[in-house]
Order: structure tokens, then C-alpha cells, then sequence
């Protein structure tokens, strides 16, 4: 494979790209051209071999390039590592997926959550999608602080009877599984078993010596003249309603401090880049590798709630054990921004803006993108969804039109 290195309105774009993949490049290249790109990584393996690596862009509004090394935060694209985490504990014996959480987490037996199982937590059915304590300013970065106001939280809904994404509270309810259940915190066990082995840019919690490769985020700003989505109005309409309570209770959190990416919080601080993510999702992609077994990545596969109606999102969503599964809200009105078209066999997740780290054991892909230009929805928008389909096309798939791309 030949270097790549293009110039866009937006600056460089280099890195390698397998001719097989060459729509991506055109599609990355376009983005920075047409989609309001700024800085951006897009990486791509088949059979575990990196066959698509491009980077390019601006790394902050003030010029200063993006490199080969370049990181950022990439949201909800933690949950996938976090839960990778909890598959591996459960793996090894350690972490029951069927037990209640109490066996691990007897303080979180309170409130109506006492029947509460641990596949709860990872389906996003726990019934703690948020909090409705008001969270102290900057209590995001008080792991501890957290999970005690989680634990106290009175149930939305009884466990396991609703579908609500828990957007922020799921980095503290699978964190502490991982840690009761492994003696180790989420981020440790992160790096000590999957980041480290594999030689990965991703950090839950990221060490002060890599801080100054971390790209500014810039956030979306919505069409003024586009319907806001049945999630923004009650964002802004319902005070009560767990939309918003997802948005701003938030302690007043700033992801673009140090303090926040320093912090463990395994729902959303994820640290790393499309690269990083491609080569995270690749073992599963390809029947788990040295990590888990081919049963267990049948069950990262499978999907485990469902839902025409999320209770934070506004939406159909379907979740797996800890992923997002494919997600087609296209055709439905008050759903803009809520979209994730991938095969039926792929699991992963998106972030916040439009960030995303899959794996696809089917086609035997992982995939991973980030960008620090956030969209304005909750999901993929079009430049995320422009290369996610380019990869498929490039694989032989005929169509998505059916809410998930087909052979």
C-alpha cells in the first residue's frame, strides 16, 4: 500500500488506504471538503490486519495540524470498552451476567433496583439512566462521589421491565462491577487487559504526559430550520423528563479540561482515536482472539433489549450486552441524529457528535472513527455514515435498506 497525502481545504490528509477501501478515502477526503470535517481519523482492518489508517485536518480552530498520534475524546465509544471489560471478567468466571448486581454491589440494592441483574446494566434496562440528585459541580471526576449517588438513585422504572440509554450513569453501575468483580478499578483494568496488550491509544482516564496530544472538541451547533428531534424538545421542553436530565445534570462538566480527562468515566472519557478503535474491536471481529471465546462474542452479538420508544432517547434503539446494534430511525419523524446503519452481525458503539468503534465478526472487520468537529446529533451523522458505508460497499454488501447493510 502507497502513502497517502492530499491537500483539503481543511489541510493535509495522510496515512495508507488498501485500494479494496479507496471509496473510504474519497468519502474522508469529501468530508473535509463538503461536510464541515475538522479533524479526523478513519482506520479499518480486515482479518485483523490494518488495511485503512488516514488522518488529516486540524487538531484545534487556532491551525495547529492533526498528527499521526492525535487523540480525542470519542464519548460513548467508551461504553464499548467498558464493556469489553465486563466481557471479559465474565469470561474468566469472575462476573456473572445472569446474577443480580447485589452479589457484587450490595449498596445498590436500594430504591426499588433490587432485582436488578447484571446484563441490566449492560442493556441499558437498569433503570438508572440518570440521576436526579443534582450533581456537584465537577462531580463527573469523583468516581467514588458517583457511584454512591447511583447506588442511592431511586429506579426510574422496575429493572428490566424498560429500555432507557444510560448515557452518563452506565460508567458507574458496569465500572463498579468491573471493579468489585476484578479488584481493580474500570481504567486500570482497561489498560492492564485490552489496551496494553494490543498496543492501543485509549485511555479511560488519561496520564498527564499525553495530554498535549488531545484535540479540542468543538460542539454542534443545530439547523435552525430543521424540527428539532422528540430528544431535543424535551431536552428543552421537559425539565423533568430524563432527556434532560441527561443533558444538564451534569455537574457542569467540561470535557475540554484536563480534570475531565484525567477522571474515570467509563460511559464517556474515553480518550483514543480511530485507529485505537479499529484495533480494539479486531480480536472480536475475528472470534475473540487470545481475550474470549467464539460463544462469547455470539453474546456481544446477540441483541438484548429493544425498543420503538427509549426513555432517554426518544427513539428505537437496540442494544446488545454493552453495544449498539443497528440502529434505523431514517424514515421516522422526530428522529433526526438518531441513526446507526451497520450489518445485523456488527456490535459497537457510537459517540456522542459522531464518533464510532465496531466490530463486524460476519465480515471479519473492525472499524474505527473520531473527529473533534462534533455533529449535532446523538448518533452517526453523515460523514461518520458516509464512510461506515463505503466499507460495506467495498465488501460486497448490497444494501442497507432494510435498517441494516445486507450481503
Amino acid at each position: 500500500m502507497s502513502g497517502i497525502s492530499v491537500e483539503t481545504r481543511m489541510g493535509r490528509v495522510e496515512g495508507f488506504c488498501d485500494p479494496k477501501f479507496s471509496e473510504i478515502k474519497d468519502r474522508f477526503i469529501e468530508n473535509f471538503e463538503r461536510r464541515g470535517e475538522l479533524g479526523a481519523n478513519v482506520a479499518l482492518t480486515l482479518d485483523g490486519k490494518l488495511l485503512v489508517d488516514l488522518w488529516g485536518g486540524k487538531k484545534n480552530k487556532e491551525g495547529e495540524p492533526w498528527e499521526k498520534d492525535t487523540v480525542s475524546i470519542v464519548f460513548s465509544c467508551t461504553k464499548g470498552a467498558s464493556a469489553l471489560c465486563a466481557h471479559l471478567l465474565a469470561e474468566r468466571g469472575l462476573l456473572d451476567l445472569d446474577a443480580p448486581v447485589t452479589r457484587y454491589w450490595p449498596e445498590f440494592g436500594q430504591g426499588g433496583k433490587e432485582s436488578a441483574r447484571v446484563s441490566m446494566a449492560l442493556d441499558h434496562t437498569l433503570g438508572v439512566p440518570h440521576l436526579r440528585t443534582p450533581v456537584k459541580e465537577n462531580g463527573y471526576n469523583d468516581y467514588e462521589y458517583m457511584a454512591d449517588l447511583v447506588a442511592r438513585e431511586e429506579a426510574f422504572w422496575v429493572p428490566g421491565t424498560r429500555t432507557g440509554y444510560h448515557g452518563i450513569t452506565f460508567a458507574w453501575t458496569v465500572g463498579e462491577l468491573v471493579r468489585r468483580s476484578s479488584g481493580r478499578r474500570l481504567g486500570r483494568f482497561f489498560r492492564d487487559e485490552l489496551a496494553g496488550p494490543l498496543g492501543i491509544d485509549f485511555w479511560i482516564g488519561l496520564p498527564e504526559e499525553h495530554e498535549s496530544r488531545v484535540a479540542r472538541l468543538y460542539f454542534g451547533v443545530p439547523d435552525a430550520k430543521a424540527t428539532p428531534s422528540r430528544f431535543m424538545q424535551a431536552v428543552l421542553g421537559d425539565p423533568n423528563s430524563i432527556s434532560h436530565l441527561f443533558t444538564f445534570n451534569s455537574g457542569k462538566a467540561d470535557f475540554n479540561t484536563r480534570e475531565v480527562h484525567a477522571a474515570e468515566i467509563g460511559s464517556a472519557n474515553g480518550i483514543g482515536n480511530g485507529r485505537a478503535l479499529a484495533l480494539l474491536y479486531a480480536p472480536f471481529a475475528n472470534g475473540g482472539g487470545t481475550f474470549v471465546s467464539r460463544d462469547a462474542v455470539t453474546r456481544m452479538g446477540r441483541v438484548s433489549s429493544a425498543t420503538q420508544d427509549d426513555a432517554t432517547l426518544m427513539a428505537s434503539t437496540r442494544f446488545g450486552l454493552g453495544f449498539m446494534k443497528s440502529m434505523d430511525n431514517r424514515r421516522i419523524s422526530g428522529a433526526e441524529g438518531m441513526s446507526c446503519i451497520l450489518s445485523e452481525a456488527a456490535f459497537g458503539h457510537v459517540g456522542m457528535g459522531g464518533s464510532i468503534g465496531f466490530a463486524d465478526p460476519e465480515a471479519h472487520m473492525s472499524f474505527g472513527y473520531n473527529m473533534n468537529q462534533l455533529g449535532a446529533g446523538v448518533l452517526l451523522n453523515e460523514r461518520g455514515q458516509s464512510l461506515v458505508d463505503a466499507a460495506y460497499r467495498a465488501l460486497g454488501y448490497r444494501s442497507h435498506a432494510g435498517g441494516a447493510w445486507a450481503l
